[in-house]
């Protein structure tokens, strides 16, 4: 039985319906973690296919699970849906969980002969910092055996590597005094703030250079003639791997703590986003995708290269096999921009996401009647 041809004939008898959502949900941006019809569509046309789904899955209101089959093995397809503020869908979320449902849309009538599970996740809020997180911290992928998604770019790379991030909120409490009259009576809580900037800056040549960190003032006073009794400082910390960033935060707890002296000041932190560990892809199953890649007929294929950005999808790669490849969907392109959102509504935009769809079923397909592959992939990802 030729599934993979079957599995394109379901995707393509379903491109009008597909089309439609990634236009629909592309025009209708929506904030992490408040993506409420983007997450309606989605589950009401997994629904539709037969899936059995689950809303608000680990707490989170526009977070699902749909789950279609029996038994083992259990593969998970993720959606992202949120938008970024002012710009909508530049990152082309919109094409990611469209992909992701086209791809167990095109399984659906298939499964039952296959055997198998095919379990597909919405998780909102990667923009800020972690649906994944939360749902990997909820347990639920304690049963999957491997997961998968793709995302937009301005490239084919198969493998793409991500840094570990932690998102910290500095709150410096001083006391306000006139800034004129009686200065001599306040302390200056933007003082800590800017204290922290240039003690991080110092840090800066004794770190390696893969760290990444920057940070902005979200709160340095209400007036210049009054000495500001609460700044507010928050950054982001990048490392390659957890490890390494672990011990680079806990060095930027310390230069906290010396502004905080300093300048008199009292500081306290905490998370404002949840952690990403960094990414790591498992190389046998991102091969696969790349062999349905050619098949479908992409040639120009990036093996791998290494990232600097961030994402939730490294907490799932580091419980579970999975891959994270990049489809062009325009040349030149850079993410996070309106010419990226743009192109995420394109006829391009488009037919990337159907290829995506296909590419996926394909490979979710090599993993249920290959299970030397699968065990393949497991061993790589419990030998590392």
């Amino acid at each position: 039985m030729d599934w993979k041809s079957l599995v394109s004939a379901e995707i393509e008898n379903n491109r009008a319906l597909l089309e439609s959502l990634a236009q629909t949900i592309g025009a209708n941006p929506e904030l992490g973690f408040v993506e409420h019809e983007a997450s309606r569509l989605l589950t009401s046309t997994l629904e539709q296919a037969g899936y059995e789904v689950t809303r608000g899955v680990a707490g989170l209101d526009t977070a699902f699970q749909g789950v279609l089959g029996t038994g083992k093995p259990n593969l998970a397809l993720l959606c992202e849906y949120d938008a970024l503020p002012e710009i909508g869908h530049a990152c082309g979320h919109n094409l990611i969980g469209v992909a992701s449902v086209g791809a167990a849309l095109g399984l659906a009538p298939i499964i039952p002969q296959l055997g198998g599970k095919v379990t597909v996740f919405g998780a909102p809020g990667e923009e800020t910092g972690g649906g994944k997180v939360l749902l990997v911290e909820a347990g639920l992928f304690q049963d999957i055996d491997a997961a998968m998604m793709f995302h937009p770019s301005n490239q084919n790379l198969l493998m793409g590597t991500s840094n570990a991030i932690d998102a910290y909120e500095f709150v410096f409490s001083g006391k306000e005094a006139h800034a004129a009259s009686s200065p001599e009576d306040g302390i200056n809580a933007l003082d800590g703030v800017i204290a922290l900037f240039n003690g991080i800056n110092a840090l800066r040549e004794h770190l390696p250079d893969s760290i990444r960190i920057h940070g902005i003032i979200s709160e340095g006073g209400q007036a210049p003639n009054v000495v500001p009794g609460r700044a507010v400082a928050r950054f982001y910390i990048r490392a390659p791997e957890r490890t390494l960033l672990d011990a680079t935060t806990a060095k930027v707890f310390k230069v906290a703590e010396g502004a905080s002296l300093m300048t008199g000041t009292q500081v306290v932190w905490e998370k404002f986003e949840p952690s990403n560990d960094n990414f790591v892809p498992n190389q046998p199953l991102a091969l696969a995708f790349g062999a349905n890649l050619q098949k479908l007929g992409v040639t120009e294929i990036q093996e791998f290269a290494e990232g600097r950005g961030s994402s939730d999808m490294g907490n799932v790669s580091q419980v579970v096999p999975a891959i994270h490849p990049y489809l062009s969907i325009g040349d030149g392109l850079v993410g996070h921009t309106p010419e990226f959102a743009q192109a995420a509504v394109s006829p391009g935009g488009m037919e990337t996401m159907i290829l995506a769809a296909q590419a996926l079923a394909y490979t979710i397909i090599d993993l249920l009647v290959n299970p030397q592959l699968l065990h393949t992939v497991q061993r790589e990802h419990e030998g590392r």
